[in-house]
């Protein structure tokens, strides 16, 4: 094969892979990475290869929040100002910690809070959107309707993570609800409030439908993941939940 001639074959394949992440879904049953890569498409498509960091602020149950994701590894970090002060919380792919606003620490890393820590990641992150890069399994589960609506619903479980349900419209091909049957009873999030920003299309707002706490971003940025934010720095954790519990002049 001439060298010209195979030089374009390598980078046709290549780009037919950035393209289309079912290609790469391994743990995805084919059906399941075709409604991905649907939703891929509609929110952004290659633009989401972009993304090295992600970085909002908004509202948590009517309380200040400010979020750090890294979508490249597993990464989470949330910060919430409530009436008693600061709480932080970290998952950096090894442990899960927590700081409360008196000071209190504790940091896990057993099966079960591992387990909750990687799949509030994996969900909120838009993770599923990579079928290849974090070893979860996908199934489709066929068509529902709710409401006049018509979706297409997936259930994928991350490695070591916890099963979700993700119910696409089948009209917009976007993300519009997240159902968790994991407890007594299911519990389900309306994922909402689209908007363009940078590369990709991204939900601002995740109201649960039984009532409870409303994350409603305002803004969003996709600035580079420092990957200390995800891990415990105790001196500078501190600092910051004393600060912010100091009287304002």
């Amino acid at each position: 094969m001439p060298i010209l001639r195979r030089r374009f074959l390598i980078l046709a394949i290549l780009a037919l892979s950035c393209a289309a992440p079912a290609a790469q879904a391994q743990g995805y049953s084919r059906a399941a990475a075709q409604v991905i890569s649907r939703a891929f498409a509609a929110s952004g498509g290659s633009g989401w290869y972009l993304l090295r960091g992600w970085h909002e602020t908004g509202s948590l149950g009517g309380q200040p929040y400010e979020r750090w994701l890294d979508p490249v590894r597993y990464g989470l970090r949330e910060e919430v100002s409530g009436p008693d002060g600061l709480r932080v919380l970290g998952f950096n792919g090894q442990a899960e910690w927590q700081v409360a606003p008196s000071g209190a620490m504790t940091a896990v890393n057993n099966h079960p809070a591992l387990a909750g820590a990687r799949t509030t990641a994996f969900f909120e992150g838009g993770l599923y959107m990579f079928p290849g890069r974090f070893g979860a399994k996908g199934e489709y589960l066929g068509r529902r309707s709710r409401g006049g609506r018509s979706y297409e619903a997936v259930a994928v479980t991350p490695w070591n993570g916890r099963p979700r349900e993700l119910w696409f419209d089948s009209r917009t091909r976007l993300l519009a609800r997240i159902v968790d049957r994991t407890g007594p009873r299911p519990v389900a999030v309306a994922v909402s409030d689209y908007r363009k920003v940078g590369p990709v299309r991204v939900a601002f707002r995740y109201a649960p439908e039984g009532g409870g706490p409303v994350r409603q971003i305002e803004r969003l940025a996709f600035n580079p993941a420092d990957r200390d934010l995800f891990s415990l720095d105790r001196t500078e954790v501190l600092e910051k939940v004393r600060a912010a519990s100091r009287p304002q002049p």
